[in-house]
């Protein structure tokens, strides 16, 4: 039995006469402490995927479980982090991470609280930072945030929707590599998304790509059979890291390719019709 799994999911918005099929026939394994990352164009229904997996939203068909469980409700087990910060401002570093784990474990101490934030705060490399409000921090410290309080949380999956998206190619190398550590000293199964074929490589067990929406599903997956640990400076003269590479990019080329072509031309044709002139009497 799979750790987590989706099983002939479909999802759709809007009313009956205008409705958007948005995701059909998804069906996904994951095994427990597996790093999958879900890879796909704009538009295709990643976000959509995430929100089923976190239980944020309910199919409309088929099943999504954890350990044979359906998930039917958003709950800590699920761990979400998103592409933006969902930070609160009048927080410090310490006070947001705080707040979540409050909610968690209930029972414990001050000093049980005070250990537990610290470690994660520790964890993310921004201990000499704690007390700084999110204003006061880059983009990069604040996702560190979002990422330590979403593992403090100590959630059964980690959710992950192209959180690394919208930082600058220097950071966003830095949290992969965060990221990447964080879970191989503290498993936890992992569904990631991203539109980043290289980071899929970098980071993930397996890739799944999800075809071009609407009605989108997902395709065969590449798995990642690199060695760990994969040391980013070698990986482009690898030769098994240039063929995965070759293979995913020319799937997902060809997979556009494909959509364009059978798109339909929606451009109506106006009626050829003249102006109407007005003379005075």
């Amino acid at each position: 039995m799979a750790y987590l799994e989706l099983e002939n999911v479909s999802i759709g918005f809007g009313p009956p006469t205008s409705r958007t099929e948005v995701l059909q026939n998804i069906n996904l394994s994951v095994a427990e402490n597996e790093f999958v990352a879900v890879i796909g164009f704009s538009g295709s229904g990643k976000s959509t995927l995430m929100s089923l997996l976190s239980g944020l939203q309910k199919p409309d068909v088929g099943e999504v479980r954890l350990q044979g469980q359906r998930i039917t409700s958003p709950g800590p087990h699920l761990g979400m982090m998103f592409q933006n910060y969902s930070l609160l401002p009048w927080l410090s570093v310490y006070g947001n991470i705080e707040l979540a784990v409050k909610q968690v474990f209930r029972k414990f101490s001050k000093k049980q609280l005070k250990e537990h934030v610290d470690r994660y705060i520790e964890m993310v490399s921004l201990t000499p930072a704690s007390w700084k409000k999110p204003h006061e921090l880059s983009g990069g410290m604040r996702q560190r945030v979002s990422l330590a309080r979403t593992l403090a949380m100590q959630p059964e999956v980690l959710v992950l929707d192209e959180p690394l998206s919208a930082l600058d190619a220097l950071t966003r190398a830095v949290l992969q590599d965060e990221i990447i550590r964080i879970w191989e000293e503290d498993k936890r199964t992992v569904v990631m998304i991203t539109n980043d074929v290289d980071e899929a490589l970098l980071m993930a067990d397996r890739i799944v790509p999800l075809t071009m929406g609407p009605k989108a599903t997902l395709a065969d997956d590449f798995p990642v059979t690199l060695e760990r640990p994969r040391d980013r400076a070698t990986l482009n003269i690898n030769p098994e890291f240039k063929k995965l590479k070759m293979d995913v990019t020319n799937f997902m080329i060809g997979m556009n390719k494909e959509a364009k072509e059978l798109r339909v031309d929606t451009n109506v044709k106006m009626p050829d019709i003249k102006p109407t002139h007005f003379h005075a009497a």
